[in-house]
């Protein structure tokens, strides 16, 4: 054999063979290896999981084995000290919870169906079937919270009696409210309404106004502004929205609504989600939250006595809603 033969044609293909069958035993060793080094990794990390799954205290609350809190975005009108003792409680409850506040009182339900918000708790039921009507939208409600002290206030008369003729009273623009006025106004005796406009009559709907009261349509959160107005002779709102400076409580009131009775379930505020959120687990830990006593403790001293806590039914109330919506 001369320098630079490899040898003959048989051998060579025989030695080929012979290195790629080596070559092949190599890799499936190499592979074996890999994968029993696989299984025995996610076994000790399946081990490891569970030991320190067992030394830990169990998740309670919504709260994760590591004590994450499940993070909870509500939409509201206005920041409060109410909304902070609903931050402090809920931490404890296994709850991260947020407020974002809107100016605009018809943000919050676009940020719910929008997703920007987990929750809203603003709104009374009547006011919610407006929203739901107009949008062709279903938010529905998972608790109930307050109901405010409505009522109809004045700085220079005392009873209805003293209301005179052609009286302007300020009310709030918005349909729910509206009507809400209307009926306190017909409690006082100053109105009457047509039975059949059901809970959201207009003024179309009077049928007898012995004092030819003017209704002055305001935004909600104007109505306040107009009460020491002197070309205003009442205004009609909740006893909460009213100046604190102003030093006027319900007990000075011409007339109050009956928070009570069951007539008022369309004014009960509630905490509203989407339909397809309505059955998360969540809704009990934010309303054990609001029941707590250093909130509702907290909630008297902000609203000075003027709202009432409520644990009004979920299901009737979301009764009350389809009825106000079909109307």
């Amino acid at each position: 054999m001369e320098p630079g033969q490899s040898g003959t044609p048989s051998s060579q293909d025989e030695i080929h063979a012979q290195l790629a069958q080596a070559k092949a035993n190599k890799q499936r060793t190499t592979y074996i290896i890999a994968g029993v080094a696989a299984v025995i990794i996610a076994l000790l990390a399946y081990l490891f999981f569970f030991r320190s799954s067992d030394s830990e205290p169990a998740a309670t609350d919504g709260a994760t084995s590591g004590g994450e809190l499940v993070k909870l975005k509500i939409a509201d009108t206005a920041q409060s000290d109410f909304q902070d003792a609903i931050v402090d409680v809920g931490k404890e409850n296994g709850l991260d919870i947020e407020f974002i506040n809107f100016s605009d009182p018809y943000l919050p339900n676009t940020a719910l169906v929008e997703g920007e918000v987990d929750a809203n708790a603003f709104q009374h039921v009547a006011w919610l079937s407006q929203f739901n009507m107009q949008y062709d939208e279903d938010v529905t409600p998972v608790f109930s919270t307050v109901i405010s002290t409505w009522g109809l206030f004045s700085a220079t008369h005392e009873t209805a009696e003293d209301i005179p003729e052609n009286a302007r009273i300020a009310v709030p623009d918005d349909p729910a409210n509206f009507s809400r006025a209307m009926f306190i106004l017909q409690s006082a005796g100053l109105l009457e309404v047509d039975p059949s406009a059901g809970v959201f009559p207009t003024e179309d709907d009077i049928v007898a106004n012995p004092k030819n009261l003017e209704l002055v349509r305001l935004a909600h959160e104007s109505v306040q502004t107009a009460y020491d107005d002197p070309q205003i002779d009442g205004v009609i709102l909740g006893a909460d929205d009213l100046d604190p400076a102003l030093g006027v409580t319900s007990e000075d009131a011409v007339l109050l609504e009956d928070s009570s009775a069951e007539s008022s379930a369309p004014y009960i505020i509630v905490v509203a989600t989407t339909p397809d959120r309505v059955d998360d687990p969540v809704w009990a830990q934010l309303e054990k939250t609001y029941r707590d006593d250093r909130v509702v403790s907290a909630l008297e001293e902000e609203k000075r006595g003027e709202a009432t806590v409520v644990e009004f039914p979920i299901e009737q109330l979301r009764s009350t809603l389809a009825e106000l919506t079909t109307k």
